[in-house]
């Protein structure tokens, strides 16, 4: 990875994964969506509703992996001063609080039908919301604060004391009464969903996974040029 601190070799390495992602992102997204809207049945207790899993599931997947890119980045940035740490983090903010918005969203459409709400204050609908307003603090702590080197360091305390909620959600349905079932796919013993619904739903994480990997590289190369950019106006001035 240190080789990959210089700015111009990741834009190099960049320019090479953007379009083989993108081209992933596609046909996962094409066979996950057909298998989990066409081909899977429908669940015997919730009906045609369970499809909304497809969608929800892997977003809510996203929304933890992303801010933990951010916690990792963030500690990367304060111990080894990594040049492009801080970058990844900064980056991946916006991607992960959209994923976290559609968890939510997504969540409180199939919550209706299955619980007679929107929205209730569920352990995991509560730290989920939690980390919505975690990734809007770590992006407002950038925009706020002008010095770009402060704005790191207090973005990256922030990001890492926040982490703390990610093992929260993730355990809040064991640890507390929940009307979320435990979980049926990442477990000890194997997944107990049946496989004809669990493969479309691996399918659609790894295409919300490409995806997420699409967007962050063109972010992270738009954030270096932009910064790049940035650099000469000022030396534009100053000379």
């Amino acid at each position: 990875m240190q080789r990959y601190a210089n700015p111009t070799r990741f834009m190099a390495l960049a320019r090479t994964l953007v379009p083989w992602c993108a081209a992933a992102t596609v046909l996962l997204f094409a066979v996950g969506l057909y298998g989990g809207l066409v081909t899977s049945p429908p669940d015997y207790q919730q009906g045609e509703t369970v499809r909304i899993m497809y969608i929800h599931v892997p977003a809510a997947w996203l929304a933890m992996l992303v801010y933990t890119v951010i916690a990792v980045s963030s500690a990367v940035a304060l111990i080894w001063r990594h040049p492009l740490a801080d970058v990844a983090g900064r980056t991946a903010a916006p991607i992960g609080a959209c994923f976290t918005f559609l968890a939510l969203v997504t969540g409180s459409l199939w919550g209706k039908p299955m619980w007679g709400a929107w929205w209730v204050w569920d352990a995991r609908l509560t730290s989920v919301f939690v980390l919505f307003l975690l990734y809007l603090g770590y992006i407002g702590i950038w925009q706020a604060i002008e010095h770009p080197g402060r704005a790191a360091r207090v973005a990256a305390i922030m990001a890492l004391v926040g982490f703390v909620n990610v093992p929260i959600i993730k355990f809040s349905v064991d640890w507390w009464n929940s009307l979320h079932q435990p979980s049926s796919v990442l477990r000890m013993d194997g997944p107990t969903i049946a496989p004809s619904m669990l493969w479309p739903l691996i399918v659609m994480g790894l295409a919300y996974f490409a995806l997420y990997l699409t967007l962050h590289l063109v972010a992270i190369r738009t954030e270096i040029v932009n910064r790049r950019i940035r650099a000469m106006e000022i030396a534009a001035v100053q000379g």
